[in-house]
């Protein structure tokens, strides 16, 4: 495939379907107009069977779906889509493949909110994510990941715009390749998902940026997408070091100015950056990253 450009997916903070002008107080009693991000149902069929109802904030629709069908396991890479429709008035998407899947009945109707721990897992998919194998030859030179930590910082955002918002960015070495966002980050993740899929995008030397914490749920679905690399300017859970640890990804938090903890994978890293010429990171993005790590 054709070489992907740096952000040839970005963030469209100015669109005005993705946040409102809302009016309010602030500290000092002081009237305030804010930005705030939309946030909306989107329910999934997969060809007649509905699957979920999805908090979301509206932007590609058509990636979100496929992305989380192909995260929990409903979908499969060699499945053949033949039709994504989307009604907006009804705030519907249809997934058709021509295989008729089975994985529809796995599923009661559920509601997927913008709550952080809302994501699904299938035990399927837990036994599918034991048997991945990352690719050993990825690196991540630590010039790589502080370009790209500046890069996705200064990026105009929603995140930067409005807050309340998580981000997830596909990189390979220094470049910012595909940059999504949403309310929750299992949507951001899924978002990247579709895109790869639907562009038949390579993951063994890929590196996945997040804003959000390194939990359970982002190690299991950066390892489904075959990405050796996890990167985060947050921290880490126990369960998602001890998964990233078993399956051998690199798992890095705590990714901010010249400063990084990696948990797991280290091999992979390599140091060839010379820290006296590194920035530490601009103080509009550390008073964004004072949020405790509950709010990311």
């Amino acid at each position: 495939m054709t070489k992907l450009a740096q952000f040839a997916v970005r963030p469209t903070p100015d669109d005005p379907r993705l946040s409102v002008a809302v009016e309010g107080i602030d500290h000092d009693g002081r009237a305030i107009v804010t930005p705030v991000v939309t946030e909306r149902p989107l329910t999934l069929f997969l060809n007649a069977r509905e699957i979920v109802t999805m908090m979301t904030i509206g932007d590609h629709p058509d990636l979100l779906a496929v992305g989380y069908l192909l995260n929990q396991n409903m979908l499969r890479a060699d499945d053949e889509i033949t039709a994504i429709d989307y009604e907006p008035e009804i705030e519907t998407i249809v997934v058709r493949t021509a295989r008729q899947t089975d994985y529809e009945d796995k599923l009661k109707k559920k509601i997927q909110t913008s709550g952080c721990a809302q994501g699904t897992v299938f035990g399927d998919l837990m036994q599918e994510f034991d048997r991945i194998e990352l690719s050993p030859a990825a690196r991540i030179r630590t010039s790589w990941l502080y370009q790209l930590t500046r890069k996705i910082n200064t990026e105009p955002s929603l995140y930067l715009k409005a807050g309340a918002i998580h981000g997830c960015v596909l990189c390979e070495e220094d470049r910012p390749l595909v940059y999504m966002e949403d309310v929750g980050r299992h949507n951001a993740v899924d978002k990247i998902a579709g895109y790869m899929l639907v562009n038949n995008v390579p993951a063994h030397d890929k590196i996945f940026y997040t804003t959000g914490r390194l939990t359970s749920e982002m190690v299991i679905k950066t390892v489904k997408m075959g990405i050796p690399i996890l990167v985060s300017r947050s921290g880490f859970t126990a369960w998602g070091v001890e998964l990233a640890r078993k399956t051998g990804l690199t798992l890095i938090g705590r990714a901010r100015g010249k400063r990084f903890v990696a948990l797991s994978g280290a091999e992979r890293i390599v140091f060839d950056a010379d820290l006296a010429r590194v920035d530490d990171e601009d103080s509009k993005h550390r008073r964004k990253s004072s949020v405790p790590d509950a709010e990311h």
